[in-house]
């Protein structure tokens, strides 16, 4: 979550209901951050943090030995089952939903490793568990790694032999890897910004990047590392993101290590776990409940704080446009007196109390003075540093994403979605402008090796700006904030981009459907597929549907029809189409191909009279399809359903979207799997440029996509 917890949330409006109008006045009146800070600091007493400490211990973050071996003994039944994975997990209590799919076996809410206390001997045990469960998956490198830390954890004498038995089959595995193996190529890193790109600065604008010399389509503008990171916790029951990827790189992995002092936070190496200690958490790690229940934004607005430490706010911003990261990132607006008072409120009483909180501990960074004797409980200026990382992260904060399967594990065709695994602060990504049309494409890489990171480090997330086409020298270099012409229409794109960014957007897109006043824009607009239409039909005259502004009206574009409608009709139906996709992805899930087919073919044909061909539940069941009849090995069936999807996706999201280069490489593989030579050398080379154009020529896709065609290639030759 990104804002606080929902009880703390509530509790922080009733205090604010409660107060007295010209407590509300004062406290509005306060225009600069210091003086909204100072302001809350006083009001927050010892009951509004009694209140934080109770809600907080929902979250709890403790180490507890007994829930520790309840989690092995978990893990020890899914190992008898030879439900290898399984075993690993609940040793380690990596917690997915997608992996507790796979291996058939309910949730737990126990902890293995991560809440095993440091000496007890559920540590060393769950260690020790782990590398056997992991020795079977053949990931001979972790399980060789938890070999040692079951030996440095205090394993039983008695049981010694067991590991060394484990270790020596390790190692001898290691070495036959190992021997011969060749190094992958990888696309050169270069972190920072293109020298044919420049930051500049305008009051209209702020700071912006522009290209200085022409930039071809596909080459890197930007290459960053964050500032900082915080990886966001699942949001329902179960194994979650933040229990199967590292805290401090983002790498996903079965063998992790936890923090010594908190059962939540954990990491893919003690490299990773000392450079998180060094960086954030031993500031963090007594609050790590606390920080769980103020939310993601809260607990990165420390990061920042703690990771830059003071700076004074000299100098205007066109004098810091080339300086360090946390000089840059201080002069982010931050858009205080652009908030409601109650939402000001809930900000700076959340620092308030979270100040408090760390200065309890005992533990404050040294770059930061010591609080004097009248903020000694309010955190002093690290309040008003951290008020102000919080604000701006409202509008500068970027949301980190990752390709996660979701298709069947055992498929040989690819199906996968972008799932938010954390939110971040780049510096120099926040320089970029919206549009609603960009020209950019944003791609990131989590846990890969990178050249020139420190020591602990090296597994770091890079995200990486290309050019979706060519730049003109002058042009600005802009991106997309989440509103997309193509997706959303443009009353709800403003209303959106105004609400969360305080802009009225006049990019091009905008301005072009804003001047295009013609009568016939509503019929042009329909026929078009656009975004501002609904993509129903109608069920009289069998017209495009268009939404009548925000409403939930319709109106039937098609002659001489021009039938209003509520629009609940269509909506329930829509809705009872969407139920039986859902429960045809969980019967793929659960390999009922043929059942899944059956509901497919139900909703299919209610679609075809209630959806326009472009609309993108069609798309999404010709998509599932396509996989049913993929699990079942007819490949040509499979592929005719993935190509009516394919037009779908180009018109959602355009024909040289990364999208659609995903649906391509999907494409291909169908064909290439199926046999179908010609088809599969037709489809390549262009979803091989479309993901070059936007992931880079390096990206595992393209990769796989050359594979395919050198050995088609080769068959066609011999």
């Amino acid at each position: 979550m990104d804002l606080p917890c929902v009880p703390w949330q509530d509790y922080v409006a009733r205090k604010w209901v409660g107060l007295d109008r010209d407590v509300k006045e004062s406290f509005t009146s306060a225009r600069d951050i210091d003086g909204a800070f100072r302001c809350a600091a006083a009001l927050t007493a010892v009951r509004d943090v009694q209140e934080l400490d109770d809600i907080s211990a929902g979250f709890r973050a403790d180490k507890d030995a007994g829930q520790a071996a309840a989690s092995r003994e978990r893990g020890n039944s899914s190992f008898q089952a030879r439900d290898y994975t399984a075993a690993a997990l609940h040793y380690s209590q990596v917690r997915s939903a997608a992996w507790v799919r796979s291996a058939k076996i309910m949730p737990v809410c126990f902890q293995g490793i991560c809440l095993a206390p440091q000496g007890s001997p559920q540590l060393s045990l769950c260690f020790a568990n782990r590398s056997a469960a992991l020795h079977r998956l053949r990931r001979y490198q972790e399980s060789l790694d938890d070999v040692d830390r079951a030996g440095r954890s205090g394993y039983p004498a008695h049981l010694s032999h067991k590991l060394e038995a484990r270790r020596a089959s390790c190692l001898q595995h290691l070495s036959g890897l190992t021997h011969g193996a060749a190094s992958e190529p990888g696309e050169e890193l270069r972190f920072g910004l293109s020298p044919r790109a420049d930051v500049r600065f305008s009051t209209e604008k702020g700071r912006h990047l522009v290209a200085t010399d022409g930039i071809a389509a596909g080459e890197v503008i930007v290459r960053e590392k964050p500032h900082s990171c915080v990886l966001i916790p699942s949001a329902t029951a179960g194994f979650g993101t933040e229990h199967r990827r590292c805290h401090l790189c983002l790498r996903e992995t079965l063998c992790l290590v936890p923090c010594e002092g908190c059962s939540y936070s954990r990491y893919c190496s003690a490299a990773c776990m000392e450079a998180a200690w060094q960086e954030h958490h031993r500031w963090e790690c007594p609050l790590m409940a606390h920080l769980r229940a103020l939310g993601v934004l809260s607990h990165l607005a420390l990061r920042v704080a703690l990771k830059s430490g003071p700076i004074r706010a000299t100098g205007d911003a066109a004098e810091t446009l080339h300086k360090d990261s946390d000089v840059s990132i201080f002069h982010l607006l931050h858009h205080l007196n652009s908030l409601s008072s109650s939402m000001r409120f809930l900000c700076a009483v959340t620092v308030a109390a979270l100040c408090r909180k760390l200065y309890s501990t005992g533990r404050t960074p040294a770059s930061w003075d010591a609080p004097t004797t009248e903020g000694a409980e309010s955190g002093g200026s690290l309040g008003g540093a951290v008020l102000r990382h919080l604000l701006q992260l409202r509008c500068n904060a970027q949301a980190v994403v990752a390709l996660q399967d979701t298709g069947v594990s055992h498929s040989l065709v690819q199906s996968s979605q972008e799932v938010r695994i954390a939110t971040a602060l780049f510096s120099t990504l926040s320089l970029l402008n919206h549009s609603c049309c960009p020209n950019t494409s944003l791609v990131f890489t989590a846990g890969q090796t990178t050249e020139g990171d420190a020591a602990g480090s090296k597994r770091g997330v890079t995200a990486t700006v290309r050019a979706a086409a060519a730049v003109q020298p002058g042009q600005e270099i802009l991106h997309c904030y989440g509103p997309h012409s193509s997706r959303m229409p443009t009353p709800q794109r403003r209303r959106l981009l105004q609400e969360q960014y305080f802009f009225l957007c006049r990019c091009e897109a905008c301005s072009q459907q804003e001047q295009d006043t013609s009568p016939d824009r509503h019929l042009r607009w329909a026929q078009g597929g656009g975004a501002n239409t609904s993509g129903l039909r109608c069920s009289a005259g069998r017209g495009s549907l268009e939404q009548c502004g925000d409403s939930r009206e319709h109106l039937c574009v098609a002659p001489p029809c021009g039938r209003h409608s509520p629009g609940s009709g269509s909506s329930g139906t829509l809705q009872a189409i969407q139920v039986d996709l859902v429960k045809a992805v969980d019967l793929l899930e659960a390999d009922r191909a043929d059942e899944a087919l059956a509901l497919l073919d139900r909703a299919s044909r209610q679609s075809e009279l209630a959806l326009e061909e472009t609309h993108p539940t069609r798309g999404e069941l010709a998509d599932a399809t396509a996989r049913a009849f993929a699990t079942k090995g007819e490949w040509t069936k499979a592929a005719s359903h993935l190509e009516r999807s394919a037009a779908v996706i180009g018109s959602q999201y355009g024909q040289a979207s990364v999208e659609m280069g995903r649906q391509l490489f999907k494409l291909a593989q169908l064909h290439f799997n199926g046999g179908a030579r010609r088809a599969a050398l037709a489809v390549i080379p262009r979803a091989e440029r479309l993901l070059s154009l936007h992931c880079g020529p390096q990206c595992h896709e393209v990769r796989e996509l050359q594979a395919m065609e050198r050995c088609l290639q080769e068959h066609i030759t011999s």
